[in-house]
């Protein structure tokens, strides 16, 4: 593994933690797949800035464009964390009898998925 993606890896679970957070939060006022949308956002604002600063910090790449691809990106990984959040909570975790921090499982599994895509994505096109 390479340094690079070892700070990509400390970077995003810093951001994921803060997706997590966001989503326990959110979801105090608003339904589980309105949190976990909102959740990723505030996750995806806090991966770009420690992306940008601590992971791809020698990109030449302009912060607009860097931005742009950044979310494309981001929306891939959000379509991925949202069809496993909601296929764990909604279909296997109850089909498998758990009942216990469902949304909880659901969220943390769906955002652990696109770490290895969001990488290679950002690395080709985010912060070329």
């Amino acid at each position: 593994m390479s340094k690079q993606f070892l700070t990509f890896l400390l970077t995003g679970g810093t951001a994921a933690a803060v997706n997590f957070g966001s989503r326990v939060i959110y979801n105090l006022w608003m339904s589980f797949s309105t949190a976990v949308i909102l959740a990723y956002i505030t996750g995806m604002i806090t991966a770009f800035i420690l992306s940008k600063l601590f992971v791809f910090s020698d990109s030449q790449q302009s912060v607009h464009k860097s931005a742009m691809f950044f979310v494309l990106v981001n929306l891939v990984a959000v379509l991925q964390t949202f069809l496993i959040s909601m296929g764990l909570a909604y279909y296997v975790l109850p089909k498998l009898g758990v009942t216990t921090l469902v949304p909880e499982i659901a969220h943390a599994v769906g955002v652990v998925v696109p770490v290895f895509t969001s990488y290679l994505g950002h690395k080709r096109w985010s912060f070329r």
